[in-house]
C-alpha cells in the first residue's frame, strides 16, 4: 500500500539529509517492498532493475526512436487546449493523461482516450492516493497497521483508491497473458512474461506475474505523477513570469519558428528553454525527499552516528534551496544555469532525479518528455494566468510528490 512512505515523516534532520532508526516507537521499518523503486538492494532488485532498464531502452527510452510517440501525444494535448479558446481551464487532467499515455504505450501497449472515464478515474485515484499517503492520520498506520482497515475517513478512501488501481492494472496484465504472442512482443508486459518463461527453471529467478504487477505499478505511477507535476509547475511559472516566457518564446522562434517540430536534436540550440525547465525542477523539487536508502554499515556523518540498518532519506528540497550553493535560492532565475555566453551550465548540486544506484530509472524518459512537451507547448501557446483569479500557493501540495495547488490557466494560440 502507498502508506509505506510514511516513515519519511518520522525522520529527524541531519544537515541536508534525514535518517531514521528502524527500531523507533517499538516497531521496525523495512524497505522489503516489491518493485524496483523501494525494493531492498540485493539480487532481486538487481535482476528486476536490469531487466526494466534494458526493456525500456528496447522501446525507445533515451533514443530518438521514442520521439514520434511523444510528438503524437502532443497533437491531442493541443487539441484539448484549443477547445477552450480564450477561456481559462484546468490543465491537470490534460497533462496527466498525456504523460501517462507515453509510459502506457510502452508498458501497457496502448494509449487511452482523454475521455476514457475509467482511465481518468485511475489518474485521479493515483493523485489522491499519493496525497493521502502523507496525511497525518496515515502516520498512525505504520504504528498501528490495523487502523488501515477502519471503515471511515482517509483509511477507507485510501483502501478504495488502491483497490481500483489494483483492479485496473491486473485486468490489463491478465489480458496480456491471455493474448501473448511470444514471437511478437507488444510492450513491457509481454517482454516480462517472455522473460519469466525463459527463467522458469532458474531457482534464483524472481520473475513472476505477482512481481510484474508491482513493476507495472511503479512504472505507471512514477512515470505519470512526477513528469506531469513538473510540466504543470512549468505552465504555472510561465503564466506568473511573463518576462521569462517571452525569452523562451524568442529562443523557440529563432530555432524552430512556428512550424518546425521540436526534436531532441534542437536541445543544444535552446539553452534558455532548457535552463527554464531546470530552474522549475530546482524550485519545485517534485520528489522533495527522494528515494529512501538504508545504511549497509554503521557510519559517522558530520558527527552524527548512523547505525547500520537506518533508513536514510536524501532531502533534495534542502539541497536545491541551500543558500550556500545557490544565490538567492528562493527566486526564480533560469539564468543561474547559463554562463556569460548564454550556454548551459551543469551544476553538481542539481540532482532532481537523485543519484547513485537508486537514481530515477525513468530519468531519460522524463528529460525527453519535459523538453519535447514544454518546447512544443511554448511554440504553440502563450500561457496567461486569469486576471481575477487568486494566485495559488507556490508551496504546492505535498504527497509522495510535490504537486501544484489547483489552478486554471489561459492558453492563447500563437
Amino acid at each position: 500500500m502507498y502508506c509505506f512512505s510514511l516513515f519519511w515523516l518520522l525522520g529527524c534532520s541531519l544537515s541536508n539529509y534525514f535518517f531514521l532508526k528502524t527500531e523507533h516507537f517499538g516497531f521496525r521499518l523495512s524497505l522489503s517492498l516489491p518493485g524496483v523503486i523501494f525494493a531492498p538492494y540485493g539480487p532481486v532488485w538487481k535482476q528486476q532493475r536490469k531487466f526494466s532498464l534494458s526493456t525500456l531502452r528496447h522501446f525507445g527510452v533515451g533514443r530518438h526512436s521514442l520521439e514520434p510517440k511523444i510528438i503524437e501525444e502532443l497533437k491531442f494535448i493541443k487539441e484539448e487546449m484549443l477547445k477552450h479558446g480564450k477561456d481559462s481551464f484546468n490543465p491537470f487532467p490534460i497533462i496527466r493523461n498525456a504523460v501517462s499515455n507515453v509510459i502506457c504505450s510502452m508498458a501497457l501497449g496502448r494509449r487511452f482516450n482523454y475521455e476514457d472515464v475509467e482511465f481518468k478515474t485511475m489518474l485521479k485515484n493515483m493523485a489522491r492516493a499519493l496525497e493521502l499517503s502523507v496525511n497525518s492520520y496515515m502516520i498512525l498506520v505504520n504504528i498501528c497497521p490495523w487502523l488501515y482497515y477502519l471503515p471511515f475517513g482517509p483509511f477507507r478512501e485510501l483502501r478504495k483508491t488502491e483497490l481500483d488501481i489494483t483492479t485496473f492494472l491486473k485486468k490489463i496484465i491478465a489480458q496480456h497473458r491471455d493474448t501473448l504472442d511470444a514471437a511478437n512482443p507488444r510492450d513491457f508486459i509481454d517482454m516480462y512474461f517472455i522473460h519469466a518463461e525463459e527463467e522458469k527453471n532458474n531457482k534464483e529467478s524472481s520473475f513472476n506475474e505477482d512481481y510484474l504487477f508491482f513493476i507495472i505499478g511503479d512504472l505507471f505511477i512514477a512515470g505519470t505523477d512526477t513528469t506531469s507535476n513538473t510540466l504543470l509547475w512549468c505552465l504555472l511559472y510561465m503564466s506568473l513570469y511573463p518576462e521569462v516566457q517571452e525569452k523562451v518564446h524568442a529562443e523557440i522562434e529563432a530555432v524552430l519558428g512556428r512550424d518546425k517540430v521540436p526534436s531532441l536534436t534542437h536541445k543544444a540550440q535552446m539553452p534558455f528553454t532548457e535552463a527554464t525547465i531546470m530552474e522549475v525542477q530546482r524550485m519545485t523539487a517534485v520528489v522533495p525527499l527522494s528515494i529512501p536508502r538504508m545504511a549497509s554499515e554503521t557510519a559517522v556523518l558530520q558527527g552524527y552516528t548512523i547505525p547500520k540498518g537506518s533508513v536514510i532519506v536524501p532531502n533534495l528540497w534542502s539541497v536545491h534551496r541551500d543558500p550556500n550553493i545557490w544565490e538567492k535560492p528562493d527566486e526564480f532565475q533560469p539564468s543561474r544555469f547559463l554562463d556569460e555566453n548564454g550556454q548551459l551550465i551543469k551544476k553538481e548540486a542539481f540532482i532532481p532525479f537523485g543519484m547513485g544506484k537508486r537514481v530515477c530509472m525513468g530519468e531519460q524518459l522524463a528529460k525527453m518528455e519535459l523538453f519535447l512537451i514544454f518546447a512544443s507547448l511554448m511554440q504553440s501557446f502563450t500561457f496567461l494566468y486569469p486576471e481575477n483569479a487568486a494566485k495559488p500557493s507556490m508551496e504546492g501540495r505535498f504527497g509522495l510528490t510535490l504537486a501544484p495547488c489547483p489552478f486554471n490557466i489561459i492558453a492563447l494560440k500563437r
